[in-house]
């Protein structure tokens, strides 16, 4: 997935984790298809390397486009209907937007040239056919790079078949130490055993194993971890036993497809049983998963938690796991080929449902962790674990959607994520995921309640004011039906909040006053004290009240400074700027509008970005640099429009920015504003901020338009 720092220039490509051997002119095939075509597909059989051949054809034309290379995995994706959730979320896009995703996707790509990898296709042909058809028409400078099993039958789509690699004796003439299939194997068998050197003396046996295997990459790489404890001829001798038996009395060789089957068998058969008990419960997870997770959903019956690491490290040493490290510790990942060998052994165990259920508990009792720590001091630290664990909340997700008696836990799930849907990003997605369970629980319940205020929260992030106060009403109803007393205060918070969009102040300030009374006393700062005093402060101010508005914004920011809570006290810090630029004071209003951003930009917090940005292209424009406050606004404008209503759909905000316009244009001139505007518009999200704080990001004065 994107790192969850939101957009980067560069793209978001994995690591290669182990080192390509060979594919030479496969690799320039494929680089001379990606120059001459624009939707370019990678087919082959499971094991053969699709995604690693694609992903080093992408670290090879890294630079070759302006805008990055982009990676987006589809290989647990269940639902057809997210593929473009999935692609935009890998793109890094904060999907604020209450717009179709097809056209925020389209807009966002607009001129850019990117080359975006979408690996595993095959489950999805249809869905990913329309999408790519529509966005290569839309996006003059995007190129696509896909891998599936099958070509999508699209239209303008190219196919490059990777075929196995060649093995000794096909290529009249070769040098039998040169081919790639005995490279490969020597590389994976140096790997584990450093003291391993091709020679006169295992060279017949390895080429007669590359033989044996088809030249199928992956079932190699399988064969040579064996070289830990078996010789080559020791290896080949098994597989040749264990191929007679499966081809029977047949005098022809297995199809490639039953090559690599019986390469997985094989392996499969010489883990210990406990490592193939654990391959096959591990084959719930999406993407990565960290250990606790596995020790959590694999432990049980025949598999104590104690082993479960020890267990784990042997298959990263048999190959069977990737491993990797990051931020916040290491990670597995299961190869796609072998996930689904392990789905298909823990259906033949009867598991299933059990393992799914279980995986399911562990995201929902993570998610309920992360909601009860997010007003404190590890805001950052829940907001990059859970985007990493975005893909298994997802599956998860699924299970509780396809299952009628699980639905409840949905709701469970969804709702204690609001954080991740509200603040970091990514709304729409919450917003689909919100009205599809609640569609599925008509009946009144306290987590049906819950769920209404989020979505509710979710409308108002994107300025659908009426939406918000549909939810926010129905919430209220259901709370009053169930005694639910807090989804009452915060039904009352949402419909305060779309009552201050709205621009009715007398209404917005009661209800924002009801609840900021009953949450005093609790240990809840989010989501109802503290965003209701952000808000009642803004309602303040519109009724010009400043000074007022500064007393309520100086405690909610001492109250977040003594928790460590970041979030909610930047939305304090931009309300502070504006206060200040109400009242005169131009250097505290840019001070505090650019400590917002700095702040904002750790969570991609794209709505809080663009209501800060407004104060900084109206204090450039105060402080003499039109020029610069038109670019601002331009760039603004670009990315309101890509994650969400403009302004929040808020009259006073309209009218705010409706001012800055107005003036920057009678200073400017109409065509010295426009061509401003118009060179905003070209910045991506990071460029604008930077632009905002300045070349060096430090408080010093604004930077001149070059």
């Amino acid at each position: 997935m994107a790192t969850p720092s939101g957009w980067r220039q560069d793209g978001n490509l994995p690591n290669e984790l182990t080192s390509f051997v060979g594919r030479t002119r496969l690799l320039t095939t494929l680089r001379q298809r990606l120059r001459e075509h624009r939707l370019v597909t990678v087919t082959g059989i499971g094991g053969v390397g699709k995604s690693r051949t694609a992903l080093r054809i992408a670290h090879l034309m890294r630079g070759q486009f302006k805008d990055g290379i982009w990676f987006a995995d589809l290989a647990r994706l269940q639902d057809s209907g997210m593929v473009r959730h999935t692609i935009t979320s890998a793109l890094g896009i904060a999907d604020q937007s209450s717009r179709s995703a097809d056209e925020t996707l389209v807009e966002w790509l607009g001129d850019r040239e990117i080359l975006l990898i979408i690996d595993t296709c095959e489950h999805l042909v249809d869905a990913c056919a329309s999408l790519f058809e529509d966005l290569l028409t839309s996006a003059r400078g995007l190129t696509i790079l896909a891998t599936s099993r099958q070509s999508l039958n699209a239209r303008g789509e190219h196919t490059v078949t990777i075929p196995p690699l060649a093995v000794p004796g096909e290529v009249p003439g070769e040098d039998v130490f040169s081919n790639e299939a005995v490279q490969l194997f020597a590389a994976r068998a140096c790997a584990v055993v450093p003291t391993f050197m091709l020679d006169e003396q295992n060279i017949g046996p390895v080429a007669e194993l590359c033989r044996r295997l088809d030249g199928i990459p992956l079932a190699i790489e399988l064969a040579a971890v064996r070289m830990r404890a078996l010789s080559v001829e020791q290896i080949l001798g098994l597989l040749a036993d264990r191929f007679s038996l499966l081809a029977g009395a047949s005098r022809t060789a297995l199809p490639r497809h039953q090559t690599l089957r019986a390469a997985i068998g094989w392996s499969h058969e010489l883990c210990a049983p406990a490592e193939r008990l654990l391959w096959a419960r591990l084959s719930v997870f999406a993407g990565d998963f960290e250990l606790d997770a596995a020790r959590y959903v694999c432990s049980g019956e025949n598999l104590p938690s104690e082993d479960i690491l020890d267990l784990i490290s042997s298959l990263v040493e048999k190959s069977i796991l990737l491993s990797d490290g990051t931020a916040s510790g290491q990670r597995y990942r299961l190869i796609d080929t072998l996930r689904q060998y392990g789905e298909e052994w823990l259906e033949k165990l009867g598991e299933t449902a059990t393992i799914r259920e279980k995986h399911r508990d562990y995201y929902l009792q993570l998610a309920k962790r992360s909601e009860d720590a997010w007003s404190g001091a590890r805001q950052v630290y829940w907001y990059v674990r859970m985007r990493h664990e975005h893909d298994n909340v997802r599956v998860a997700l699924d299970y509780c959607l396809r299952e009628p008696s699980e639905v409840q836990a949905g709701l469970k799930l969804l709702s204690s994520l609001w954080f991740m849907w509200v603040a970091c990003g990514l709304a729409r997605e919450g917003k689909v995921y919100l009205e599809k369970t609640l569609e599925l629980t008509p009946q009144p319940s306290p987590e049906r309640c819950k769920a209404l205020w989020v979505l509710s929260y979710i409308h108002s992030a994107q300025g659908n004011i009426a939406g918000a106060v549909d939810a926010a009403e129905k919430c209220s109803s259901d709370a009053v039906r169930v005694g639910d007393s807090g989804a009452v205060i915060l039904a009352t918070k949402m419909l305060g909040t779309a009552a201050f969009l709205q621009g009715d102040v007398q209404k917005a300030s009661a209800l924002l006053g009801v609840a900021i009374e009953f949450h005093k006393s609790g240990r809840e700062l989010n989501p109802g004290l503290l965003p209701s005093i952000v808000e009642l402060s803004m309602v303040l101010l519109m009724q010009n009240d400043p000074a007022e508005a500064e007393v309520l914004l100086r405690d909610c920011i001492m109250v977040c400074t003594q928790r460590g809570e970041l979030w909610l006290r930047s939305y304090a810090i931009y309300a502070l700027a504006s206060v200040h630029q109400a009242m005169g004071n131009a250097a505290e209003a840019m001070i505090n509008a650019r400590e917002a951003l700095r702040i904002k930009r750790q969570f991609h917090d794209v709505l809080g970005i663009g209501l800060a940005i407004e104060v900084v292209a109206k204090q450039a424009m105060e402080s003499g640099q039109p020029l610069l406050a038109a670019r601002l606004m331009g760039a603004g404008h670009a990315n309101w429009r890509t994650f969400g209503m403009p302004q929040m759909n808020s009259p006073f905000f309209n009218s705010e920015h409706d001012r800055s316009i107005k003036e920057c244009k009678r200073v400017l001139g109409d065509q010295a504003y426009e061509e401003a505007f118009a060179q905003g518009k070209k910045l991506n999200l990071e460029e604008l901020i930077e632009l905002a704080l300045g070349d060096d990001g430090q408080d010093g004065p604004l930077s001149p338009l070059r």
